[in-house]
């Protein structure tokens, strides 16, 4: 009997042991962003983020980048039906409103034949041309703009 007792208290005894040298349990599940939020935060909402305000054309980075968009975006209709976007920039109404005319570019379909109207494929613009925001780059770089664009 005293063996078995013996052998439980050293269990035990190795059982503490073992626990107090792992990390607190709060800590191990503590898992943090790129960013250094933690993921368990609530997210932001929508737009909370401080946008570079309106302005000249930005310079581009590299060769081809679609302009970037230098005024806020948020709450723009661009649908199947309706393309916010085209209020100021459409051919007919760029001069009038100062924005940058759509490239003719846009007027394209895959062979290469011109449009009447935009290319269904260059509607969203949104999935190309980005608003730009001063958010602090993720990782640490040495990014150099393209030796052309310099």
């Amino acid at each position: 009997m005293k063996r078995q007792t013996r052998h439980l208290v050293i269990a035990l005894v190795a059982a503490l042991g073992i626990g107090a040298a792992l990390p607190d349990v709060a800590e191990a599940q503590s898992v943090r962003s790129i960013r250094g939020a933690d993921v368990a935060d609530p997210e932001l909402a929508v737009g909370n983020y401080k946008l570079i305000p309106d302005q000249a054309p930005l310079p581009r980075d590299y060769v081809q980048q679609p302009p970037l968009v230098p005024h806020k975006v948020e709450g723009y209709e661009v649908t199947i039906n309706f393309n916010k976007c085209m209020d100021c920039h459409s051919w007919t109404r760029y001069r009038e409103t100062g924005a940058t005319k759509v490239s003719i570019t846009h007027f394209k379909d895959r062979e290469g034949t011109e449009l009447s109207n935009i290319s269904p494929r260059r509607y969203f613009c949104l999935q190309c041309h980005v608003p730009q925001t001063d958010a602090r780059p993720l990782v640490e770089n040495q990014f150099q703009r393209a030796q052309g664009l310099r």
